[in-house]
């Protein structure tokens, strides 16, 4: 049995639905299993923080995805090590790396996580991911309302990768040898600035849509709607450290997957539903 912790989360969904097509036992954790929408194969289950013990009877793997799980992920690790789970599969951040600043919150947190997971006496394995495509929703309601997009940093790059990569990768690090102690850096296959993400998102609807920079003293929680206020600071520090500077690309996907990280005018177009009224 894997256990998918965030099971409706970007990643989690996809994930639940890559295991279950290759017939593997999948218990699906989330907060509201009556509206979870997930594959009738899953065996979903309520994500009940007060009582972790009873969330992985008869489990061997573990898919852990931390924001799901926030402050009582030590308490996870413990029940899950307790109940027999050997692997750990940690959805982590790319922000994790040499020479990174250590005090960034995200920073802070992602590794203060990694550090119980390496001591939970559990095998594991870290994602860390850099720049999710999927960020790209907090423009929706903007373009559901018109062709002109606000925000900061239109020079702004990244190499955004698709969810759905993320859990291909995250299957095979459940599912294949040769993961354990690894750590997978995962981008998507190809540097866009903010302006040329809002072009391409433009093109799937058949649009023409334009960016108008805003400066980053006047952005507020409604441009970036998916970021906890409080790390929205160190948010707007990271996209103006992106400016210019061409951003790590990385071949990992498709070395671990066999198939190439998708790009993200693929993933425009599969997500055109999120721009739409």
């Amino acid at each position: 049995m894997i256990v998918v912790t965030g099971a409706t989360g970007n990643v989690g969904r996809a994930l639940v639905g890559r295991l279950v097509a290759e017939n593997r036992p999948v218990r699906a954790l989330t907060r509201d299993p009556e509206q979870a929408t997930l594959p009738a194969a899953a065996e979903v289950a309520r994500l009940d923080l007060t009582d972790p013990a009873a969330l992985f009877k008869g489990a061997s793997k573990l898919f852990l995805q931390v924001q799901a799980t926030g402050d009582r992920t030590g308490a996870v690790l413990d029940a899950a090590r307790a109940a027999g789970v050997r692997h750990v599969v940690m959805l982590s951040s790319g922000i994790i790396r040499e020479g990174a600043d250590e005090t960034h919150p995200v920073y802070a947190w992602h590794a203060a996580i990694e550090r119980q997971v390496r001591d939970s006496g559990v095998e594991w394995t870290f994602l860390r991911p850099n720049a999710f495509a999927t960020n790209a929703r907090q423009w929706a309601p903007q373009i559901r309302s018109g062709d002109t997009v606000r925000g900061p940093y239109a020079g702004a790059l990244t190499a955004p990768i698709h969810e759905g990569d993320i859990a291909a990768v995250a299957a095979r690090a459940l599912l294949d040898d040769g993961h354990t102690g690894a750590v997978h850096r995962l981008t998507g296959p190809a540097a866009v600035t903010t302006g040329e993400q809002i072009a391409a998102i433009g093109h799937a609807l058949g649009r023409e849509l334009r960016f108008v920079e805003v400066p980053p003293d006047e952005v507020g929680r409604d441009l970036f709607p998916h970021v906890p206020p409080q790390m929205l600071p160190g948010v707007l520090k990271s996209l103006a450290a992106t400016v210019g500077i061409r951003p790590e690309i990385t071949k990992t996907v498709e070395a671990v997957t066999g198939s190439p990280a998708r790009t993200f005018a693929e993933w425009a177009v599969d997500h055109r539903a999120d721009f739409t009224a």
